[in-house]
């Protein structure tokens, strides 16, 4: 019932038109665990057509070692960025919704609720 009544307050969205028309011949999905620390990889990492960043790993900063493309950006509600300036505008950024709280944080982030 929770998930029910959630859905109903979230508006119907499709993909935004940037990820909708993108062919995913070469994806990355990068973690926020720092193996990739010293690595020097940003440039390549970038190349990729679509690059899924895991958790709130900071890309600022480290650019050189993680690149600083992001495409979509995937968390736990705990792990969201808490400014919208952290919120790159051409990347999607996905929930990842388990915990009955995590359900909670989404109605009041809909609502403009404090939780």
């Amino acid at each position: 019932d929770k998930l029910k009544n959630l859905l109903e307050l979230l508006p119907e969205h499709d993909l935004p038109e940037n990820l909708k028309s993108k062919h995913c011949k070469r994806c990355v999905v990068v973690g926020s665990g720092g193996i990739l620390h010293g690595s020097e990889l940003g440039h390549l990492l970038n190349q990729f057509d679509i690059v899924i960043r895991l958790n709130d790993a900071p890309v600022q900063g480290y650019t050189d070692h993680v690149g600083n493309k992001t495409t979509i950006r995937m968390t736990y509600p705990e792990g969201a960025p808490l400014s919208e300036h952290e919120y790159p505008p051409a990347s999607l950024f996905v929930a990842v919704l388990f915990k009955s709280v995590d359900f909670n944080w989404l109605q009041a982030m809909v609502k403009n609720e404090t939780l």
